[in-house]
């Protein structure tokens, strides 16, 4: 029987971005059911303090999310995955930032409805956003990001890894993460991370 796997992702986070290619790969060598969902940076950074730079970044974030939540409105939450996907792939692999080109690209590729795009410049998704959002976070705390990830009662932060692990590899790597985060009690592993994202 398959163990239900669910990921909060935004499209803007590198981190998850390699966190969503090591579940698809653990997904060839575990029995999982891989679910993706919505979380937003701009929702959960809203109030604090932080440099312009950031704050620029945040702001270019919302459309994004916002398209992807208004497609799971309108075709159902197996469409998250493969929209994500597609945006994913644009922004992190092939380095596009120009946000209306991508989200236009992406909603082509997949084959949905143009006019979904608009939804990222409008406010009428923000009360689904914000709870796919706080279903994701509210199990881990406010002091973590993206990716975040629940089996069963179990959630968690990460893992961060680059690149992305393969084969048997993800799946051990899956096993570890898994028997660690169900231990109670235990809360944190970590050391300082010596390169970026590597996404081949």
């Amino acid at each position: 029987m398959s163990q239900r796997v669910d990921l909060w992702v935004d499209p803007a986070c590198p981190w998850a971005w390699i966190t969503s290619r090591w579940l698809l790969e653990v997904a060839r060598v575990r029995e999982v059911d891989l679910r993706f969902h919505v979380m937003s940076l701009a929702v959960l950074n809203e109030g604090r303090d932080l440099p312009a730079s950031y704050v620029d970044f945040l702001a270019r974030a919302w459309a994004p999310v916002r398209v992807l939540i208004a497609a799971e409105a309108r075709y159902g939450e197996q469409i998250v995955e493969p929209l994500y996907s597609a945006m994913g792939r644009r922004r992190h692999v092939e380095g596009e930032s120009d946000e209306v080109r991508l989200i236009a690209d992406s909603l082509r590729e997949v084959g949905l409805a143009p006019e979904l795009a608009d939804a990222g410049d409008a406010t009428s998704h923000d009360e689904a956003l914000r709870a796919s959002h706080h279903r994701g976070m509210s199990p881990v705390g406010d002091d973590v990001g993206t990716p975040v990830i629940h089996v069963g009662d179990v959630a968690f932060f990460g893992p961060v890894v680059t690149p992305a692990p393969k084969g048997e590899q993800a799946g051990r790597l899956y096993d570890g993460v898994l028997a660690v985060a169900s231990t109670p009690g235990f809360y944190e592993l970590k050391r300082t991370r010596t390169k970026g994202p590597d996404f081949s």
